[in-house]
């Protein structure tokens, strides 16, 4: 008795210091988000202008993070909405809304009145009422110099049947935040965490509130149990019966003045249902032992529902923090989680490749039978060079050289293994499956059991790479990816803080990241091709601003030296450690 009322007593002061710190933040925040507030309108107000619903076909979105991207309930397409783009000065904007047709690969911008401020780090979900809902809420908005923060609080859906917005005003939801997660389950829409950031504080939330899509009305739930402590970022998934898993996540905490200690959380709770009603005092925190192979410890993953009652989780980073600085391992892998069987285990492509190097075994060992050829390996060579030229928009013409340190390929392949290895090369070079190259905060979605993975990034050294690909896998076969769409280098712009100062005189069109600007742009590279499309990015930066094409050069090159049999993750931390010799040191 004397513990449980030990465990009340800490339950109940931790209580208070977290509502002592919510208003801290509150009250500092408020004035920033005064400020914000005057520019958001008038954002508002250039929406306003927009009186009819325009669909038209349009090239791949722009580089963006933080957006949504959900699967039509009832199509075969899929919806991307808002999102940011930081360019090394400025953060850019976003409430434009796309529509990928999976069918004819290609994508289309609808334009329709009246839609949700720009935002990004917010929550969609999708439910198959009256043709299709795509529901939103929260998120946030960015100065242009990305040091103050608006959240949002406001829930807004999206009639796909008759393509209208309409913003539900109900009382008693979640207080503004962003990085929190939500899913569609029976009938409700369940919110979990996020957090609250202003210029000097922050604050991460566990809270959990429901919103009945029937009634229209906002419950804060109070579940029995120890659940999760506040995080943002986590996996939430719905389960059949209507119980909820959340699983890991990222949360941060001051330790002394200026210095912050961020935490990658790796348990895994049940949230559960019990009883017909589902009352708020009928929910209860469990925490789950799941068996098999975790996920490695990281952040900025990206996760789905999949088929036969699992859930997934891709890529993402592990990042060691330093006194001064942050070092990022990316990943690209995919983890499926058991539901029914409550087990974790890693993907394992099944693949074309796997056979040619079964027929190509198959080849030596009749070789050496027949006495033909005795296969002994190659004996040490000296270093290889490897010399590959990249041409940049302005003309000038890196050359991009490696050395590499023992043996080279054996110059005495049968042609036919010569044939195999061009095929090979067609598909990602040198025996390296074609994949995403490793990112985190990647955006996907599931459609007919096929995983699309859409944009994300990297960073090499203190330069942001924001993606804009897609690529995708059939959950069910699970034969390899295919690229829908590549990485094109000249939507990438990276400009040092030094190199302008008159940029701080644009905020509004900074933080706008609009329409009109984009128009511009696309008519500048029209009427001058040939010309470098960012002229302020200095001949400096040319080799990284490239890196992103050139990822699968050097994943190439280092399965090249390593050989056919070694582990891709081994492959994939020689691949980096080869662009960051190079593009840090270069020869």
């Amino acid at each position: 008795m004397g513990k449980k009322g030990k465990r009340d007593k800490k339950g109940k002061g931790a209580e208070k210091t977290a509502a002592k710190m919510e208003k801290k933040v509150s009250r500092r925040a408020k004035k920033e988000e005064e400020d914000l507030e005057a520019l958001i309108a008038e954002f508002q107000s250039l929406d306003a202008k927009k009186t009819q619903v325009i669909e038209s076909s349009c090239p791949p979105p722009s580089p963006r993070l933080n957006c949504s991207l959900c699967a039509h309930p009832e199509r075969d397409e899929l919806i991307l909405f808002g999102g940011e783009y930081f360019n090394g000065q400025k953060t850019y904007l976003y409430n434009e809304l796309y529509i990928y047709h999976i069918r004819k690969n290609s994508w289309a911008k609808l334009e329709i009145p009246n839609p949700p401020p720009r935002r990004c780090a917010h929550q969609a979900a999708v439910v198959p009422t009256a043709g299709g809902q795509l529901w939103i809420f929260g998120g946030e908005f960015a100065s242009p110099n990305g040091e103050q923060f608006y959240h949002y609080k406001d829930l807004w859906v999206l009639h796909l049947a008759t393509k209208t917005w309409e913003q539900i005003k109900a009382p008693g939801g979640p207080s503004g935040r962003s990085g929190h997660r939500m899913v569609a389950c029976k009938r409700q829409l369940i919110i979990f965490g996020g957090f609250h950031e202003s210029a000097r504080d922050y604050i991460y939330y566990n809270d959990v509130y429901t919103f009945n899509l029937d009634s229209f009305t906002w419950s804060k739930l109070a579940p029995a149990g120890i659940g999760p402590a506040p995080r943002s970022g986590c996996q939430m998934a719905p389960t059949p019966e209507g119980n909820i898993i959340i699983y890991g996540g990222y949360s941060k905490q001051r330790i002394k003045k200026d210095v912050d200690k961020g935490t990658l959380h790796t348990d895994m709770f049940l949230l559960k249902a019990e009883g017909a009603g589902k009352e708020e005092d009928r929910w209860t925190w469990s925490r789950l032992s799941p068996s098999g192979v975790k996920p490695t410890p990281r952040s900025g993953f990206s996760v789905a529902a999949a088929p036969n009652n699992r859930c997934l989780l891709f890529g993402g980073v592990h990042d060691e923090e330093e006194e001064e600085s942050i070092e990022g391992d990316f990943f690209n892998d995919i983890y499926f989680y058991d539901v029914g069987k409550n087990r974790w285990f890693p993907a394992q492509l099944k693949g074309p490749k796997s056979e040619k190097r079964k027929r190509r075994r198959g080849r030596q060992a009749e070789a050496e039978a027949a006495g033909e050829e005795e296969l002994q390996p190659p004996p040490p060579q000296g270093p290889l060079e490897i010399v590959k030229e990249v041409v940049g928009e302005d003309g000038t013409v890196m050359t991009i050289k490696q050395l590499i340190p023992g043996a080279a390929e054996d110059k005495d392949r049968s042609g036919s293994e010569e044939e195999e290895e061009e095929e090979e090369e067609e598909g990602g070079a040198l025996g390296q499956p074609v994949e995403p190259c490793p990112r985190s905060n990647a955006m996907v979605a599931v459609k007919h059991g096929v995983l699309y993975v859409y944009g994300g990034m990297f960073e090499v050294g203190d330069r942001q790479v924001t993606l804009s690909d897609l690529h995708s896998i059939d959950l069910h076969r699970m034969d390899g990816w295919k690229v829908l769409l590549e990485m094109d280098p000249k939507t990438q712009e990276w400009l040092e803080e030094s190199e302008s100062d008159e940029e701080e005189d644009d905020d509004v069109e900074g933080a706008e990241g609009g329409e009109e600007e984009e128009e511009s742009s696309e008519e500048e590279s029209e009427d001058e091709e040939g010309e470098q499309q960012h002229p302020a990015v200095q001949p400096g930066e040319a080799q990284a601003q490239y890196l992103a094409r050139t990822e699968q050069y050097w994943l190439r090159l280092a399965r090249s030296h390593m050989g056919p049999e070694a582990k891709d993750k081994k492959v994939l931390k020689v691949a980096h450690a080869m662009a960051k010799t190079f593009y840090e040191d270069p020869v």
